[in-house]
């Protein structure tokens, strides 16, 4: 249970912050810092039993959850609905919904499996934003997770690469259409995390800090970008990669 901190400001202290892909392990460990800083947080995911986990996990009253799958546009706008009707305001939207990308040549990549990384990673980022812009209040955030796929490209990843420079190119227009009522668009680009979706796919001796990252790491940048710390950046890409991209 939350318990605040008389001596200290918190960075989210009475925003509303909607996470999606909320039941793995950067949406938890993005709702346990968040809540920390004064947040109501409300998590979304397809996958009901992990909603149930992270909501016991972080036992704390400001944080709910809803069940919605990221590439359904009837369940966004649901979502989005659902916090309005919960709370009455949306500050910050993280689009954390991902999925494992099979590491194939091009010339064996199933077309199913191309067009399941896009639809989750690229479709499911443009309805976060369409129907997240919707409601979301003047001078909010919206945090884009990718990774660093998303910034440059290795064999035998190529549905990943593609999906995400596509979010990256997603979030450099919405940038420029949501820049005229304060709210801040950006993408945060990981490398390698210590959880069921990372681990594994890239080699150890890639990363120059020697290790994966915690989820814990990650969740500190995507406050950043979702707080007034980053008050004037929007369009940008944040790395935080260990020097996987160096």
């Amino acid at each position: 249970m939350r318990v605040p901190d008389p001596d200290r400001r918190n960075l989210l202290e009475g925003k509303v912050c909607l996470i999606t892909g909320g039941g793995g392990s950067l949406g938890r460990a993005t709702a346990r810092l968040f809540l920390k800083e004064g947040a109501r947080v409300v998590l979304a995911d397809r996958n009901g039993a992990a909603l149930t986990a992270a909501q016991g996990s972080l036992d704390d009253v400001n944080v709910s959850v809803v069940s919605a799958d990221a590439t359904v546009e009837a369940d966004v706008a649901r979502v989005m609905d659902t916090v309005i009707d919960r709370h009455g305001r949306l500050d910050v939207v993280v689009a954390d919904a991902g999925t494992p990308a099979a590491a194939a040549p091009v010339t064996e990549l199933g077309v199913d499996e191309f067009d399941r990384t896009l639809a989750v990673h690229v479709r499911g980022v443009f309805l976060a934003c369409k129907h997240g812009l919707r409601v979301l209040g003047d001078g909010g955030s919206v945090v884009i997770v990718s990774s660093v796929a998303g910034l440059r490209a290795d064999a035998g990843m190529s549905a990943r690469a593609a999906a995400e420079h596509a979010q990256v190119g997603l979030m450099r227009s919405v940038a420029k259409e949501a820049a005229p009522r304060g709210i801040r668009v950006n993408t945060i680009h990981p490398g390698p995390v210590a959880n069921d979706l990372q681990t594994g796919t890239e080699e150890r001796h890639t990363i120059r800090l020697g290790r994966h990252a915690r989820p814990e790491e990650v969740a500190r940048s995507v406050l950043y970008l979702a707080s007034a710390q980053s008050s004037f950046t929007t369009g940008s890409t944040l790395v935080v990669d260990g020097g996987t991209s160096a």
